[in-house]
């Protein structure tokens, strides 16, 4: 996707009008072509924000969703008050506009101090490779980010100076919220099947079978939008892939490879829960929106999705949602899922206040700041087995998060593995779940996109 744009339910692409970024450029701090900027950290940092003097931050989010402006008007005031000589001046933009206005703003003379921005290839990977983003290595040594974020969380803003590697070297960014793809289920159809959640992957092909055979639609799938099968696939494949290869894969390593054993087993195994009948009728062509609310509705035993679904589906079903991660080859497996964060905060080479904006995103990012997006409904990506929330989904949701970041088995989202790649696996997985082509043939395509990309990057 740019990871992103789907999962959090915004819309599958984006189009860049060429009127609309006329119109835009007005809107973006300076358009004359700007001589290299730095790319290189201060080789001193300065912690102490009070002493910075006065200065005016520019901070650009995409926070304007609900619990999401709540949590970043909260936490701007607090900061503001703490730091009266740091003036915040918060231009809120819409994902869309975000990622629209930000490559012209960047490219300008006088760029925002600090931006979200997607940790994609095509988005963080290319201002990282362009040097309009800062290192924030020592920053990070400075103020313990590296302690307080696990290290399968940090790789997601890590890029080589040159942009070609993603999830090794540089840190340009720190995110706020977590997502992990886990397994909703329905709690009141599991106690009528007599049914308890799966505690192993076999288990869970079990309850698939049996929900088949009493006439529930086992496994709620919607794929007319071809990237929902994205995280049904990554989720069979962390059963039969080590998780180490999964992210070779998703991050684009040389020499990784998709024909595997493991990766057909993976296909296969797909496959059959097609020949089983455990998706409903008509699952390739029904919409991502139109499955999960009909899982919501009580249409469905497991729905395999995203942790951006949790409020919507707790006000569909309340106390019948659950939500678990999903279940390893034995009970006392390593957790293995597929997920991610939230944009990174990340801050602009040519930013004359360095200091006050890593003093910024320290805030917003601290142990206090998870116990601010908790109480505003988000996933903190940090300390989130420390919050305190009902139990519920909510209280699944966080234990599962923290929990597998905990013990690094977070694996990034596959189409992150070249610019293309979500359009390759999605109409591939589409014409796989469709039996238009062979577990062999699906793997071959991935693998022509994968190595055109690893062999010239």
């Amino acid at each position: 996707m740019t990871p992103s744009t789907r999962r959090s339910g915004r819309t599958p692409a984006i189009a860049l009008l060429a009127a609309a970024a006329l119109a835009l450029t007005a809107c973006a701090p300076g358009s004359s072509a700007p001589p290299a900027p730095p790319s290189q950290a201060p080789s001193a940092v300065r912690t102490d924000a009070a002493a910075l003097g006065d200065v005016t931050l520019t901070v650009w989010d995409q926070e304007v969703r609900g619990g999401q402006a709540a949590q970043m008007k909260q936490l701007n005031d607090a900061f503001q008050a703490k730091y009266p000589n740091i003036k915040l001046n918060r231009v809120s933009r819409s994902f869309d506009d975000l990622n629209t206005t930000l490559r012209l703003a960047l490219s300008g003379n006088e760029p925002p101090d600090v931006v979200e921005a997607n940790n994609g290839r095509s988005s963080m990977g290319a201002f990282v490779k362009a040097g309009q983003l800062l290192p924030l290595d020592a920053y990070a040594d400075a103020y313990g980010w590296k302690r307080r974020y696990p290290e399968s969380v940090l790789r997601y803003s890590r890029y080589s100076a040159d942009g070609k590697l993603f999830g090794e070297g540089n840190l340009y960014g720190l995110p706020q919220v977590g997502e992990v793809v886990g397994v909703f289920y329905n709690k009141a159809k599991l106690g009528k099947l007599g049914l308890r959640p799966p505690a192993t992957w076999a288990d869970f092909e079990t309850a698939l079978g049996t929900a088949k055979t009493a006439g529930e639609v086992p496994l709620q799938l919607g794929n007319l939008d071809k990237w929902p099968a994205i995280h049904v696939f990554g989720t069979v494949q962390g059963r039969h892939v080590p998780a180490d290869q999964i992210s070779a894969l998703a991050f684009g390593r040389k020499g990784a490879s998709w024909t595997t054993p493991e990766n057909t087993a993976a296909a296969e195994q797909l496959v059959g829960w097609v020949d089983k009948g455990y998706f409903g009728k008509g699952f390739n062509g029904q919409g991502y929106d139109p499955a999960w609310q009909a899982f919501g509705k009580g249409e469905g035993v497991f729905l395999i999705a995203g942790t951006w679904l949790l409020a919507d589906l707790e006000k569909a079903l309340g106390d019948d949602l659950g939500f678990m991660l999903p279940p390893g080859v034995s009970a006392g497996a390593a957790p293995v899922a597929t997920g991610g964060t939230g944009l990174p905060f990340a801050i602009t080479a040519k930013s004359p206040h360095p200091d006050a904006a890593a003093a910024y995103v320290d805030f917003i990012t601290s142990a206090d700041a998870m116990k601010v997006l908790t109480s505003t409904g988000n996933l903190p990506v940090a300390e989130t087995g420390q919050q305190s929330v009902q139990a519920g989904p909510q209280q699944d949701v966080f234990t599962a998060f923290g929990t597998v970041t905990g013990k690094d088995g977070l694996v990034p989202y596959l189409d992150y593995a070249t610019p293309t790649f979500a359009d390759t696996l999605g109409a591939a997985l589409q014409d796989l779940l469709a039996k238009k082509v062979t577990p062999q043939e699906f793997l071959a395509t991935l693998e022509k996109d994968y190595k055109t990309f690893t062999e010239s990057n």
